[in-house]
């Protein structure tokens, strides 16, 4: 008969992962199983960064780290002081991972590939003996004097496991029915809306030159008066890239009201605004007036640079000096105030992100217990917590996986 205590985690993403093999090595009497309702084990870690995984993103201060979060700041700065990015780095090099960082911040493993942390994880999960469960569905959670039961379906089978404390780690869902179980344990659900997502723009012109990039770019949402900078990348659909998807997630809830049809101005010269430019465009005809506009002055690739100049009814054939005040007029607001209508979304890549998710007025910001149900944990995305991209999301699922582990005492 075993009568080790039982930590149940529900969910073998990142959160529930790391909650797992961190109370496996620091409470080394208890028993810890991971229920995983697919076939696959941390699968946004094995597609994030492209296959590289951005596991954290280096920082000064945490007021200023949290500010990269649009939902559950307040939580997230209990919780980053608790585990923050400088433990992530320290954890992953003690167990034989180092990880680098990029000019934006942003940290991978020094291999460059997500498979060295899966393989770090999964090393850490035999040693220290967690159990895995594959296609093991936890359909509801039962509340007793002694702890808890669930009712997991594993192959067509239902059956009842006991546990001492359970960590939800399912990750976000998309539809508020997906939350019903937990809701059922007494927890208020905010409901969930997509985030981290890119624009949709019905022009065949842009889509002409999909796999162009810009690299100082400005993008905002006029009707809410929120903008984003950084990296835009031009696709068959649409606009991709870190301004775009940072925009997105801060606007996740405004948008999704929009019903995803609003229109979006696009700087392809920031910092420069329209003023500042007009000034810097008068001064370059002056010094380069027999040049033709065919070499532009911003670095911009050469066939975006000449689909923005046709737009203004120009062609790049033409001297500098050709150009009237006027035509330097709508070449500035061309450049730095340029209008798209926005049609819809498409999720980026294979990662799904959303904003919503379980109320944190019901957590615990120290332990992230359940105020309502003692003995209930919860990690990760499925809490009303959602960051931008750079390896926010990653680190909130580290911290609160770490929290968890050290409080199921």
């Amino acid at each position: 008969m075993n009568d080790k205590k039982k930590l149940v985690v529900i969910g073998g993403g990142a959160s529930g992962f790391f909650c797992a093999i961190n109370a496996a090595r620091l409470h080394p009497t208890i028993q810890v199983i991971v229920f995983e309702k697919s076939s696959k084990l941390l699968s946004k870690v094995k597609i994030s960064g492209g296959g590289r995984c951005n596991t954290t993103h280096a920082f000064d201060e945490i007021e200023e780290l949290s500010s990269a979060y649009p939902r559950g700041q307040r939580l997230l700065k209990r919780t980053l002081h608790q585990f923050s990015p400088h433990d992530t780095t320290a954890w992953f090099k003690e167990r034989g991972v180092e990880l680098k960082t990029e000019e934006d911040g942003r940290m991978f493993p020094v291999s460059n590939s997500s498979q060295t942390i899966i393989d770090c994880f999964l090393q850490e999960a035999e040693r220290y003996g967690v159990a895995i469960q594959m296609n093991a569905d936890v359909k509801k959670i039962e509340k007793k004097d002694f702890g808890f039961v669930l009712h997991v379906e594993q192959h067509g089978c239902l059956q009842s496991v006991s546990a001492d404390w359970i960590c939800i780690a399912t990750g976000g869902y998309p539809k508020l029915s997906g939350f019903d179980w937990i809701r059922e344990l007494g927890h208020a659900i905010v409901e969930p809306v997509p985030s981290l997502f890119t624009f949709n723009i019905p022009d065949k012109k842009l889509h002409a030159l999909m796999g162009i990039s810009a690299s100082s770019v400005m993008v905002r949402v006029p009707v809410l008066a929120k903008e984003a900078e950084g990296p835009v990348l031009i696709t068959h659909w649409g606009m991709s890239g870190p301004a775009v998807l940072k925009l997105s997630s801060r606007c996740a809830r405004e948008l999704a009201e929009l019903a995803y049809r609003f229109d979006v101005t696009v700087n392809w010269v920031h910092p420069h605004h329209e003023s500042s430019l007009l000034m810097f465009l008068k001064q370059h005809r002056e010094s380069n007036g027999a040049v033709q506009l065919v070499k532009n002055p911003f670095g911009l690739v050469s066939r975006l640079w000449e689909y923005l100049v046709v737009k203004t009814g120009s062609t790049t054939d033409r001297t500098w000096s050709s150009l009237s005040n006027p035509e330097l007029v709508q070449l500035s607001k061309r450049l730095t105030a340029d209008r798209y209508e926005v049609n819809g979304k498409t999720t980026f890549k294979e990662e799904f992100v959303t904003a919503g998710g379980v109320d944190l007025k019901g957590i615990h910001p120290l332990t992230m217990e359940s105020r309502s149900c003692p003995g209930l944990f919860f990690a990760g995305e499925v809490m009303d917590v959602d960051g931008i991209t750079g390896g926010y999301n990653f680190q909130h699922a580290w911290s609160s996986g770490w929290i968890v582990a050290n409080s199921i005492t």
